[in-house]
């Protein structure tokens, strides 16, 4: 089959497309006919040589895909061949044929492009399984977003409306700001010309729960604008691994830091998500509440050209890879 190939740690120019064996359907599992696949940082990062997959997993890119059931393993019996998907991978997505797990694998939601299903499984599973699951974002409460004109971002504006949240955002733009006002940010921060801890000071908001995407550089600031009780979600390194963190403060708050990847956590634990998934926010996406925003799409064999478009965060929303 076609696949993407990595021909060594580097940059766009290290992707290839080039003929792999085509994967098989174990125990449990399920094969997918990749209609389209997502582009995530994550993804940038494993072509540097910087976030390798987990043992045993693939070493083709891709954490998420949309398409067709193209063969079921043993043990599955609530699926059928042909039957519309999408699903969150640990890698494969960028190949004609993805193999996943069973409870990775979720119908597309009603309505939604095939296609642009392959942008909302990651990025939901991300938003749901850190800002409800973990931090437990309630109706009336701040979030804080960092980068929320990105898919996750422009997701998590999305889906915390939709559950009664009031929502501040940072962006590198005027024209990111307008775009996630549109969406319905009630606070937008450009972190180029403004510093989102003294705004949110002078408009005298405390953030209940931070979505943070920057790590040590944010880690004292993201600590400093929570009220009593606050939560910081830390799920990407942007700014750095170290950072220095000041426990009286996080102590007087009574707050909390946590820091998690989705990729590596157990099946067990991403079937649960990909279940909450279906329940919970599919019905917002048929209902119109939530949809996800695709900046462009590349053919497989422009995925340099998808990567670029990545880096230079010039994108709003997701960008997709799809194949023929």
């Amino acid at each position: 089959m076609r696949a993407v190939v990595v021909t060594g740690p580097g940059d766009v120019d290290a992707l290839t497309i080039g003929e792999v064996d085509d994967p098989v359907a174990g125990e449990g599992e399920v094969l997918v006919r990749v209609a389209a696949a997502g582009v995530n940082r994550a993804d940038l990062l494993q072509r540097r040589g910087f976030y390798d997959p987990p043992a045993g997993v693939t070493t083709v890119m891709g954490l998420e895909c949309s398409g067709t059931v193209e063969a079921l393993g043993a043990g599955v019996e609530d699926l059928e061949v042909g039957a519309e998907v999408c699903a969150l991978l640990s890698g494969g997505g960028y190949a004609e044929l993805a193999v996943v797990p069973r409870g990775q694998v979720a119908p597309v939601p009603a309505g939604l492009p095939l296609v642009d299903a392959a942008g909302l499984m990651e990025t939901a599973a991300t938003v749901w399984s850190n800002v409800f699951m973990t931090a437990r974002l309630a109706e009336g409460e701040w979030l804080l977003v960092h980068g929320g004109a990105s898919g996750i971002g422009t997701t998590a504006i999305q889906l915390a409306k939709a559950r009664g949240a009031r929502v501040a955002v940072t962006v590198g733009s005027p024209e990111k700001a307008d775009f996630c006002r549109r969406l319905g940010a009630d606070l937008t921060i450009d972190y180029r010309e403004q510093d989102f801890a003294e705004v949110l000071r002078e408009q005298r908001i405390r953030i209940d729960v931070v979505l943070d995407i920057m790590g040590a550089k944010y880690l004292e600031r993201n600590v400093k604008v929570l009220g009593r009780g606050g939560r910081v979600v830390t799920i990407g390194m942007q700014g750095g691994v170290k950072g220095e963190l000041d426990l009286g403060t996080l102590l007087s708050k009574n707050a909390s830091v946590t820091a998690t990847s989705l990729r590596f956590r157990p099946v067990e634990e991403k079937a649960e998500i990909v279940q909450q998934l279906v329940s919970e926010v599919w019905p917002l996406v048929e209902q119109g509440a939530l949809r996800p925003v695709v900046h462009a799409t590349f053919p497989l064999e422009e995925v340099r050209q998808a990567h670029s478009t990545l880096e230079e965060s010039s994108h709003t929303g997701k960008v997709l890879l799809t194949l023929a």
